[in-house]
């Protein structure tokens, strides 16, 4: 199981947003990429980067800070706002190795499956990302009737393998992940799930891995105010 050190960036900074509320605004750098190298020094071998400008349709020059973290020599799975093929493009161009649709995987499924045709099922995933059991879409502002495992089941047949999961609820909070929900969709669904949102403990972490249908774990806040470190973290996943 990959274990994602999560990049989130916003204004340039590297934030956390507490269940990805704007107003609710942690800084832990002024420098991403010396963030992205420490992860990497401390045996990242992916990293997950956000552009939480972009989810929020704000503009922004993220994309010459996602260029800079993917030359430091490791994969790089961005999203956040990623809304058109040019979007996708730009982004697969600047160093990204997987981009994750979001909002797009709602609005535009068609964008999906173009997507994967022209780049193929590795370097495309989705996000299935849920407030109160319902998809959040638009910078998980907008709250539609779909499911996750719903939409899950649709993206699955329109040939993507890898999707991010976060209950939104969760995110930012140390709350602990949404095992039971992260576990089932996984194995309702067939798709690589990867977990995200109050990933907090080695406990969860070997519980996500020992599932067998859980391909990664996203954890952001627990690592930023040193709940776990990333090592214990990796040596979690290996069971």
């Amino acid at each position: 199981m990959i274990i994602y050190p999560s990049i989130d960036v916003r204004g340039g900074k590297v934030v956390r947003l507490r269940e990805g509320d704007p107003n609710r605004q942690t800084t832990f750098s002024d420098d991403p990429i010396a963030t992205a190298q420490h992860w990497i020094d401390d045996g990242a071998r992916w990293i997950h980067m956000v552009n939480l400008d972009g989810a929020f349709a704000q503009a922004n020059d993220n994309g010459s800070i996602l260029a800079r973290v993917a030359q430091l020599g490791i994969p790089v799975q961005f999203g956040g706002g990623l809304r058109s093929l040019d979007d996708i493009t730009r982004a697969l161009e600047s160093g990204a190795s997987r981009v994750i649709l979001g909002t797009a995987a709602v609005e535009q499924p068609e964008l999906v499956t173009q997507a994967v045709e022209r780049w193929g099922t590795e370097r495309i995933g989705v996000a299935l990302d849920a407030r109160n059991g319902k998809v959040a879409t638009r910078g998980w502002q907008h709250v539609t009737d779909l499911t996750p495992t719903e939409l899950g089941r649709q993206m699955a047949n329109y040939g993507v393998q890898h999707a991010l999961y976060t209950d939104v609820s969760r995110d930012g909070g140390l709350s602990g992940v949404n095992l039971e929900a992260t576990i089932s969709l996984g194995r309702d669904t067939g798709l690589q799930v990867i977990a995200s949102g109050g990933v907090t403990t080695t406990d969860e972490i070997r519980q996500l891995a020992r599932s067998g249908v859980v391909a990664g774990a996203v954890i952001g806040m627990a690592l930023y105010e040193g709940r776990l470190t990333l090592k214990q973290a990796l040596e979690a996943a290996e069971g």
